[in-house]
């Protein structure tokens, strides 16, 4: 008897885009993912200069937003996993940015 191994690889972000409703990642593998921003609250709620300053981590594993202390994964992009931030952290947040 034999057994198949193969191993899976998360394909990785060559380009993004933050567009008014929309993530989207053009991947190494040419796919292009498109997922909503209120997946990711915090870029929903950031301005068009926050969400422009990007930058790919982990050799396009992910992205972080520095401005708006976001990162997301290629790998819960592609499993089409939102944001895990709790309601009550994403509500200080909000206020915080608003006190300043």
């Amino acid at each position: 008897m034999s057994t198949f191994r193969f191993e899976i690889r998360t394909p990785y972000a060559l380009r993004v885009r933050v567009e008014d409703d929309a993530l989207v990642v053009e991947l190494q593998d040419g796919r292009i993912l498109s997922v909503p921003l209120a997946y990711f609250p915090r870029l929903l709620h950031g301005t068009p200069e926050e969400r422009q300053n990007f930058r790919l981590i982990g050799n396009g594993e992910g992205i972080h937003w520095s401005d708006l202390d976001e990162d997301i994964s290629v790998e819960h992009l592609l499993l089409g996993i939102p944001s895990g931030e709790s309601a009550a952290s994403l509500q200080r947040w909000l206020e915080q940015r608003q006190a300043r």
